[in-house]
């Protein structure tokens, strides 16, 4: 005869996939480009009541919250691949072409984080974060960024982040290679000895 301790509570486990479901359709909503889903369109598309969606998540900023944890461990292994040997030339095109990978992949889980920072400080938090963790990424990859001027460091900043490259992609409309072309060729002038 089986302890009762040891046969899995069957409302628990429903309760986790009720859950999990919860955070899949947030998740999918943003990847479709749904930037700011609402509670209604979570529990529609998860297949579970609106009530189900608060009983898991207190309010709407615990499941943006969860759901850009859930992302960033999902793609953190995106902006920490890649070829990082050769001449710092080499380095640089292919630090460019591993976060112009990433920002694609997840690009929109970039957006929907700043369209509600202002209106949910956890996501502020987690933003910045993840802004600390790119540059560290970027240092891991140049290791002579350290030498240059802080003005000059700044700038290296700007031009690799996600919010330049989605300024040439999406408002100036230019392809992924032509963005990479320019974006390397950016950072080469700043970064590479005159």
């Amino acid at each position: 005869m089986q302890d009762k301790k040891n046969v899995p509570d069957g409302r628990r486990m429903r309760s986790e996939r009720s859950r999990q479901a919860i955070i899949d359709a947030m998740l999918n909503l943003v990847e479709e480009g749904v930037l700011v889903p609402t509670a209604q369109q979570v529990s529609e598309r998860a297949g579970v009541g609106i009530r189900s969606v608060f009983r898991h998540f207190s309010d709407m900023e615990s499941l943006f919250a969860t759901a850009d944890t859930v992302i960033r461990e999902q793609y953190q292994g995106l902006f920490g691949g890649g070829d990082r040997e050769g001449s710092l030339r080499e380095r640089v095109l292919h630090a460019v072409e591993q976060h112009a990978l990433a920002y694609e992949a997840i690009g929109n889980h970039f957006l929907t984080t700043k369209a509600q920072m202002w209106r949910y400080p956890i996501l502020h938090e987690q933003y910045a974060r993840a802004q600390r963790q790119l540059r560290k990424d970027l240092d891991d990859w140049l290791p002579e960024l350290e030498s240059l001027p802080d003005d000059d460091r700044e700038m290296v900043d700007a031009v690799a982040s996600f919010e330049h490259w989605h300024r040439l992609r999406e408002q100036q409309g230019l392809s992924k290679k032509t963005s990479i072309r320019l974006t390397t060729t950016l950072l080469n002038k700043i970064i590479l000895p005159a």
